[in-house]
Order: structure tokens, then C-alpha cells, then sequence
């Protein structure tokens, strides 16, 4: 074998090698395609174990892969869930908003319009908050209005769901927690004998917030504030209001409903709950 003929060999030799070496790199490196089943039952395996973020990668798989599959529309409502359940309210209520778009008619709609209203306010969903007792009215109520809003949506829509109890316990505790924060606000202009601002807070509470365990508050902040202002047959009558229906005013205080974080818990569509 002459030299120029052993340097052809040699080369050829180096090709194939080099080309079985990168071959099996990337091979290494390839994401093994798994059947679309297969990511399903993994995620729910993850979500009963509490794994939620290894749930979200697994239903995520299937929705990027198996876009017309037939796991990909309950991939989808889960996500919700699971997004929830990871403390990742903005990803839960988008994925709400997505589905109700995509799937108008979907037998899971009523959960989707459940979960949007949900995600939208969590601030009383920490365990801090829940042992301190942190008074949440005195915060930005944004989300609560939007929370409360986007819940009365879904029960004029489906009042029939299996999902309505707890949107109404849900409302009740919203509806009381918007009142007080803006009777937080009216509390402030007496501190600061801006009367008149107070009153129009008060007022918005008594008028667009009925049947809250606030109206009685209300009424002694119309009451002082018109005292102090010398507004004396204004205050006599609301005096006279509140002598008149205190027992009732009491009895919507102790109606409270009995909200806890720990009903959602297992409340994926899956579940059947």
C-alpha cells in the first residue's frame, strides 16, 4: 500500500468513526418521545402525590406534542388546576381565560369560569396570614372585586354546578371583605374629619354591598359623621335605622360562611369531584 493510498484509508476511517461518535451523541441527547398516555397518567400520579410542578411539565408535554390528541383538551383544564395548586395564579387564570376561549362547549367549561373567578384573588390563601390573622381590608381589595366578580359570573351562567356551593361560600366571604376595606377607607377620612368623604364610603357600602356584616359599621360611620357635622335629622334617622335592626344587622355578621382552602384540594376536573 503506497502512501497516498493508506492516507484515503486513514481518512475514511476518521469519517466513519467521527460520524458514529455524533451519532450517538445526539442520540444521548434526544428527548425519547413517550406515547401521549403515558404523559397523562404521569401527571396524575404527580398531582396525587402534590407534585404539582412535575404535573405541569407532564401536561405540558402533551399539549406541545399531542396538540389533537386525545388527552390534549383535558390536559389543558387540569393545567389549571395544577398551576393553582402551585401558587401560580397569573398561568391558572390565563389557562382559564385559554380554554373558555378554545372550548366554549367543553362538558369542563363550568370548572374553567370556577377556577378564573378563584385564581383571581388568593391573598387569604397563605398559611401566615391564616395563623396571624392578617386583616386583609386594609390591603389593595383589587382582586377581590375582580375575584368577586368573575364568581357571580360563573354562577349566573351555571347555577347548577357541582362547583356553585363553594363559589357561593367564596362570595359571602368577598363580599364582606370589600366592605370592610371600604370601610377602612371611610375610617381613615373620619380620623381625618374629611366627613363627607367618609359618608360617600359608607354610603357605597349600605347601597351596592347589601346584606354584608358591614351595614351595622356603616351606619355608626354615617352616624358619627353626621353628628360631627351637624347634620341633626340625618344622624336622628340613623339612629334610628340602626336601633330598629340591630338584631338583624347581628345576625348577618355571625353568617360567615365556612370557607377553607382545603375544599379545592383533589377539585380537578379528574377527580370527579
Amino acid at each position: 500500500m503506497n502512501k497516498k493510498t493508506f492516507s484515503i484509508v486513514y481518512l475514511s476511517i476518521s469519517v466513519i468513526a467521527s460520524s458514529l461518535i455524533l451519532s450517538g451523541c445526539n442520540s444521548d441527547q434526544q428527548e425519547i418521545e413517550r406515547p401521549e398516555k403515558t404523559y397523562y397518567d404521569q401527571a396524575q400520579r404527580r398531582m396525587k402525590a402534590g407534585n404539582y410542578f412535575g404535573a405541569i411539565d407532564s401536561l405540558t408535554a402533551i399539549e406541545s406534542q399531542y396538540p389533537f390528541g386525545k388527552y390534549s383538551e383535558q390536559a389543558q383544564v387540569e393545567l389549571i388546576y395544577a398551576y393553582f395548586m402551585n401558587s401560580e395564579n397569573e398561568a391558572s387564570h390565563s389557562s382559564a381565560e385559554r380554554f373558555i376561549r378554545l372550548h366554549p362547549r367543553h362538558p369542563n367549561i363550568d370548572y374553567a369560569y370556577f377556577m378564573k373567578g378563584l385564581s383571581s384573588f388568593t391573598a387569604d390563601k397563605g398559611f401566615m396570614v391564616r395563623i396571624i390573622g392578617t386583616d386583609l381590608s386594609t390591603r389593595d381589595i383589587s382582586g377581590a372585586k375582580d375575584s368577586f366578580s368573575e364568581l357571580t359570573e360563573f354562577l349566573t351562567r351555571f347555577p347548577d354546578s357541582q362547583y356553585a356551593p363553594y363559589a357561593n361560600q367564596r362570595i359571602v366571604y368577598l363580599r364582606n371583605l370589600i366592605a370592610s376595606g371600604e370601610l377602612a377607607a371611610a375610617d381613615y377620612y373620619v380620623k381625618r374629619k374629611a366627613y363627607v368623604a367618609a359618608i360617600r364610603r359608607a354610603n357605597y357600602v349600605i347601597e351596592n354591598i347589601p346584606n354584608s356584616s358591614e351595614t351595622l359599621r356603616a351606619l355608626k360611620i354615617l352616624s358619627n359623621s353626621y353628628q360631627a357635622l351637624g347634620y341633626s335629622e340625618l344622624y336622628e334617622d340613623t339612629q334610628s335605622i340602626i336601633v330598629l335592626n340591630t338584631s338583624k344587622f347581628k345576625n348577618n355578621s355571625s353568617q360567615e360562611a365556612a370557607w377553607s382552602w382545603k375544599s379545592i384540594i383533589g377539585m380537578s376536573p379528574s377527580s370527579g369531584s
